[in-house]
C-alpha cells in the first residue's frame, strides 16, 4: 500500500502555491496608492485616501455569480465571471454613493486547474480595474468531495467608503422626483436558472447556436459580463444631485427600486421605456414566461437605477450621455406605498 498524501487525496499545496504568484502580478495592475499590505500575507491593509474625507462611514458588500458558472464551465471559457464577481459587489456599495477601495475574492473548486484559475481572476483583475478599486488578497480553496470534477464556486467581498453627508440611502427621495435607468449589457448575472431552463433544456440549443437575433453565439451573449457603474455614476453624483440609487440584480425592478423608496414614496414606471434587448424576448418566447416572472427574474435593459429631483432629470440625462452611458427616463415617484406599478400593456 502506497503511502497516502495531501496531493494523493486531491489537494495539490504546489499548485496554489503557482497560483498566488501569477495573481501578484494580475494585482499589481490594480494597486491604489493607499494599500499597504496586499497578497501573499495572512491579510490586506490599507489606509483611507489621505485628506478627502472628515467622517468617512465604511461600507462593505459580498456577492457571487450564481448559476452563470455552470454556463461557464459548459463553454469553457472563464475570462467574464470575474468580472461579474467584480461588479455585483462593486455596484452594490456604489447604489449607496461610495467608492470601492478593495476586493477579495474566494475561488473553491475540486481540483485546481491552473489555467481556469487564471483565466477567472484575470477577469477578477479587469473588474477591479474597472471599478477603481485594489484586488489585495483572496483565498483559494480545493475540496475535492465538495465539488464535482470542473466545477468550482466564486465569492467576492468589497469595502468601500463615503463621507457621511453623501450617503446615499433613499431619506431624500419625493414625490415628483424622475426615475431614470442605466442600460444594463443584458442579463448581468441574475436569472440563470431560468435562461438555461429556457434555453438548454426547454428549446435544446446548444451554446455555440449563433443567435441572429443576438448577432452572436447563445454562449457568447449569456457570458457577457455585468456592467460595472463605478466611475460614470461617482462623476455623475459630482454634477447632480442624486437622491437614490437602486442597484438591479434578482428580483428586477419591482424588487430592487422599492429598497430605497422612504416611507409614503412609490414608483410609477412605464414598461415601453424598458430597453429589453432581444435576449430578454428570446426566454420569455421560448419559455412562455409571464410577464410577472420577466419583470420580477431580469432586469430587462435596465443595470442600474437613480433617483433624481425633476428638475435636474434634464442635466441627468446630458452628463450621463457625455459619460457614455444608455440611460432612459422611467418614469417618476409618487406619494402612496412603497412599491412600483406600471403604466403600459404587458410584455
Amino acid at each position: 500500500m502506497s503511502a497516502l498524501t495531501y496531493r494523493a487525496s486531491g489537494v495539490d499545496i504546489d499548485a496554489g502555491e503557482a497560483l498566488v504568484a501569477r495573481i501578484r502580478e494580475l494585482a499589481a495592475a490594480t494597486a491604489r496608492p493607499e494599500v499597504v499590505a496586499g497578497i501573499g500575507g495572512f491579510a490586506g491593509a490599507f489606509a483611507l485616501p489621505p485628506g478627502r474625507y472628515t467622517d468617512p462611514l465604511f461600507l462593505v458588500a459580498t456577492d457571487g455569480v450564481g448559476t452563470k458558472l455552470k454556463v461557464a464551465v459548459l463553454a469553457g471559457r472563464y475570462d467574464t465571471v470575474g468580472i461579474d464577481l467584480v461588479a455585483m459587489c462593486a455596484n452594490d456599495v456604489l447604489a449607496a454613493g461610495a467608492e470601492p477601495l478593495v476586493f477579495l475574492d474566494y475561488f473553491a473548486t475540486a481540483r485546481l486547474d491552473l489555467a481556469t484559475a487564471e483565466a477567472v481572476l484575470r477577469g477578477i483583475a479587469e473588474g477591479c480595474r474597472q471599478a477603481g478599486c485594489a484586488l489585495i488578497g483572496g483565498e483559494t480553496a480545493e475540496m475535492p468531495g465538495m465539488y464535482a470534477a470542473g466545477d468550482f464556486d466564486l465569492a467576492g467581498f468589497v469595502v468601500a467608503v463615503v463621507e457621511r453627508a453623501r450617503l446615499l440611502d433613499g431619506r431624500r427621495i419625493a414625490p415628483g422626483d424622475a426615475v431614470i435607468g442605466l442600460a444594463s449589457s443584458g442579463l448581468h448575472s441574475n436569472g440563470y436558472s431560468l435562461a438555461r431552463k429556457a434555453f438548454l433544456e426547454t428549446a435544446g440549443w446548444t451554446l455555440d447556436r449563433h443567435v441572429s437575433e443576438l448577432g452572436c453565439t447563445l454562449g457568447e451573449e449569456l457570458l457577457r459580463p455585468t456592467r460595472i457603474y463605478v466611475r460614470p455614476v461617482l462623476s455623475l453624483r459630482d454634477q447632480v444631485d442624486l437622491r437614490g440609487i437602486a442597484h438591479i440584480t434578482g428580483g428586477g425592478i419591482p424588487g430592487n427600486l422599492p429598497r430605497i423608496l422612504p416611507e409614503g414614496c412609490g414608483a410609477r414606471l412605464r414598461r415601453e421605456a424598458l430597453p429589453r434587448p432581444p435576449i430578454f424576448g428570446l426566454i420569455q418566447r421560448l419559455g412562455d414566461v409571464p410577464e410577472a416572472d420577466m419583470e420580477r427574474t431580469f432586469n430587462l435593459g435596465i443595470g442600474l437605477v437613480l433617483v433624481v429631483p425633476p428638475q435636474e432629470a434634464d442635466a441627468a440625462l446630458a452628463a450621463c450621455a457625455r459619460l457614455g452611458e444608455r440611460v432612459v427616463v422611467l418614469g417618476e415617484i409618487q406619494a402612496g406605498p412603497p412599491g412600483v406599478t406600471w403604466a403600459g400593456p404587458a410584455g
